[in-house]
């Protein structure tokens, strides 16, 4: 969830960074959002940092939200939002977790389709030594929802890759579906075939291939690797595109062959100075990078790629554009819907901004979802808070099909809003590839342009 062992940057040096949200309040629980951010549902769920990451399917015949049990109630919840004004809970997998186990139940889980069945992929990153110390990620069939009876186990990674943080399922441009994951076993991403894990294959024989961190980062001083990672086909390269965020800053690799990855190009705060990057999204076309750090006082970050594209440099250490909603908190899980980024930002709820024009962002609504005094989060004990702003707003996602923004928040638990004017999202109507976090599951012939 936080990242580890992360060097302190002495000075961030970047463009002058936005502050178009909200006027700051005081220091203490803010409330309610922009006119344009409607409420729809909200769920209260586990409570005090107990939940992960959300991820909603993507078909509306298929209404349900997968929520990843993080701490003391690892496992996970699935959600039934056929009405999003009342999201149900319907199913939830528990996993015993005894005074033995340290470390988090998992920070995020992902669903994905294979051969006409759906998916769930839950991580686990308990501590090593300890119990469930050699798991890495769960596969659970969850096709026959929303009969809650029919959800079992089907498969799981082990030690090959145990204590993962986030997995990410990419269908790749040659058909196959890829399960990337950043494990705490090496300073690397993994990436497995799907296919292989789910016909009952060995995780060692699923294994294709290794995602490094670049040589030129000093891993003596910095040893976490990977915390989130994103893939996407660049139709304009024609290469299938791995981004990660962890160890250095943020590494951008070619995995056309998943077996051999390739270093392209990296990127990372005013002057370098990032020591550690924590999640990375591009945008359809791959011109840009929008990342985060988790770090209080640090902005949400844009880079402009076109150098690293044409094989200029290797290293992009200047962002185009930054935005904070408040330059005194953090923020934590970003999605990119072009224009619109939705972010996940701790204390300030849900922010979603404008980025076409990367160099000016633009806030266009916002949403509080914590409800809580400043610096009151996480301080590694779930009952007990800290002084931190790791608090609030987790982990949000989009379904594309109707605009639906789903939100998890530490605190407060699931929340379903809508943006006036974002009733769905294409691509191919920005004039952009139809490309995002989310995967088109029944494609089979590489993408095109």
């Amino acid at each position: 969830m936080f990242a580890r062992n992360l060097l302190l940057a002495s000075l961030l040096t970047t463009p002058a960074v936005a502050a178009q949200g909200p006027a700051p309040q005081a220091p203490m629980a803010k409330t309610g959002g922009s006119p344009n951010v409607k409420l729809l549902g909200h769920l209260p769920l586990d409570g005090y940092f107990s939940l992960g990451g959300p991820d909603v399917e993507q078909e509306l015949a298929r209404p349900y939200v997968y929520v990843s049990g993080m701490n003391d109630f690892a496992g996970f919840s699935i959600v039934s939002i056929a009405d999003p004004t009342t999201p149900k809970l319907i199913h939830q997998v528990r996993w015993p977790r005894t005074a033995q186990h340290a470390g988090l139940g998992g920070e995020n889980g992902r669903y994905f389709k294979l051969n006409n069945r759906y998916y769930y992929a839950k991580t686990i990153q308990f501590n090593a030594p300890g119990p469930d110390d050699t798991l890495g990620l769960v596969i659970y069939d969850v096709t026959g929802l929303p009969n809650p009876a029919s959800v079992r186990r089907v498969a799981h990674i082990g030690a090959v890759g145990a204590r993962v943080v986030h997995v990410f399922p990419y269908k790749h441009s040659s058909g196959r579906l890829l399960l990337i994951t950043t494990p705490r076993v090496g300073p690397f991403a993994q990436i497995f075939d799907a296919a292989r894990l789910v016909a009952g294959a060995p995780a060692e024989e699923a294994l294709l291939g290794r995602v490094g961190i670049p040589p030129e980062v000093n891993l003596r001083q910095v040893t976490t690797a990977y915390h989130d990672t994103y893939a996407a086909y660049d139709p304009n390269t024609k290469q299938d595109k791995v981004y990660g965020a962890g160890t250095g800053g943020f590494h951008v690799y070619d995995i056309t062959r998943p077996e051999e990855p390739k270093h392209l190009y990296s990127m990372s705060g005013g002057g370098g100075v990032i020591a550690g990057g924590h999640t990375v999204v591009a945008s359809p076309d791959g011109r840009y990078a929008i990342g985060t750090t988790e770090r209080q006082y640090w902005p949400v970050f844009i880079w402009d790629l076109a150098d690293g594209i044409a094989e200029k440099t290797r290293s992009i250490s200047t962002p185009a554009g930054a935005l904070a909603a408040d330059w005194r908190d953090a923020s934590h899980i970003v999605e990119v819907r072009w224009p619109y980024v939705f972010v996940a930002a701790f204390e300030d709820g849900l922010q979603v901004f404008n980025m076409v024009n990367p160099k000016a962002p633009k806030t266009e609504g916002w949403y509080y979802t914590c409800m809580c005094e400043h610096q009151t989060g996480w301080a590694g004990n779930v009952t007990v808070p800290g002084t931190s702003v790791l608090n609030g707003a987790a982990d949000v996602d989009i379904r594309n099909a109707d605009g639906l923004i789903v939100l998890t928040d530490y605190t407060s638990g699931l929340w379903l809003f809508k943006l006036d004017g974002f009733d769905g999202w294409n691509g191919r109507n920005w004039r952009m590839p139809n490309i995002s976090t989310e995967q088109d599951w029944d494609r089979v012939t590489p993408l095109t342009p």
